[in-house]
């Protein structure tokens, strides 16, 4: 059985001597729900306020609640993130609420008894600006590997693509400032299909959010888990697995994925870890008809 632990701030979920510690970024209101999913309806949303606000929705901003966490996994033989949110003083004047913000990302990190040189891995979803932010750290106005000890590991589709598109706009200069530095300093791996990192977890392609997305499971102690990135960015999404966000580069694919990964969870009673849920974070997950129902951790 998983056990939970609840502190301060921290929320960590034991896999055996496995343990995935949640390391805040932010969470708070932030994204317009008929601008951040374009078949947001109320009238279907209505009936499921009462497990969604507040800590999946405002109901004072009519705001979606969206969470900045990385996952921090301690097992006997590696210390791994999964995703690095936004970073410090990052360049994104479309999203004001993390536009050149200080968070105490590196803070958290030491509270859950983590320093960054002692990260082996960084396990990167996809490429997005809100999932790489602190892959690297201003030194003397150069980013360098903020985890100078780990492998940055990248899906090689995700990699390509995002080079291709490494100008455009949207991903607000990401790929140059926090992927290239991690290349130069020679601590990137490209992966492909399905990639093992040690005995309990697997990298799985997870495709239509971007080309590239990628899913982590984590197999041990009888138990099992999936981080699943950006395939779903709210808990609305169970509801209704067919709502894309606004950022989903193939739409028919991200819902394909999405169904998936669900149907993965039913069938694995597997805890579902997404990137950005609100509180608690994470959830068991049960098939309803043609949807899903969320059974959260507390």
């Amino acid at each position: 059985m998983i056990s939970i632990y609840r502190g301060d701030d921290v929320t960590t979920f034991n896999f055996g001597d496995i343990s995935v510690t949640r390391i805040e970024e932010s969470l708070k209101p932030v994204f317009d729900p008929y601008k951040f999913m374009p078949d947001f309806d109320p009238a279907l949303v209505e009936p499921h306020m009462s497990w969604l606000a507040p800590n999946h929705f405002d109901p004072e901003t009519g705001l979606l609640v969206m969470s900045m966490h990385s996952w921090l996994i301690r097992t006997p033989d590696h210390t791994i993130l999964i995703d690095t949110c936004v970073g410090d003083h990052t360049h994104i004047p479309n999203l004001p609420a993390y536009h050149m913000q200080q968070f105490p990302y590196l803070k958290n990190l030491a509270a859950a008894g983590v320093t960054p040189e002692e990260i082996d891995y960084v396990l990167c979803t996809h490429l997005h600006s809100d999932h790489v932010g602190w892959h690297t750290k201003l030194v003397d106005g150069r980013h360098v590997p903020t985890f100078p000890n780990a492998r940055y590991v990248i899906s090689k589709t995700e990699f390509e693509n995002s080079a291709a598109s490494a100008d455009a706009e949207d991903n607000n200069g990401a790929f140059q400032s926090r992927i290239m530095p991690v290349v130069d300093a020679g601590l990137s791996e490209l992966v492909s299909g399905d990639h093992a990192i040690g005995d309990s977890l697997t990298i799985t392609p997870a495709p239509g959010h971007t080309p590239g997305h990628v899913a982590m499971t984590l197999t041990h102690a009888g138990q099992n888990g999936l981080f699943i990135g950006d395939a779903m960015h709210s808990a609305i999404q169970g509801v209704f697995p067919d709502w894309n966000s606004a950022f989903c580069q193939d739409a028919d694919q991200a819902r394909s994925t999405r169904r998936k990964l669900l149907e993965y969870c039913c069938e694995h009673d597997a805890l579902l870890m997404p990137q950005h849920f609100g509180i608690p974070f994470a959830t068991k997950v049960q098939a309803r008809e043609n949807a899903f129902a969320f059974d959260f951790m507390s």
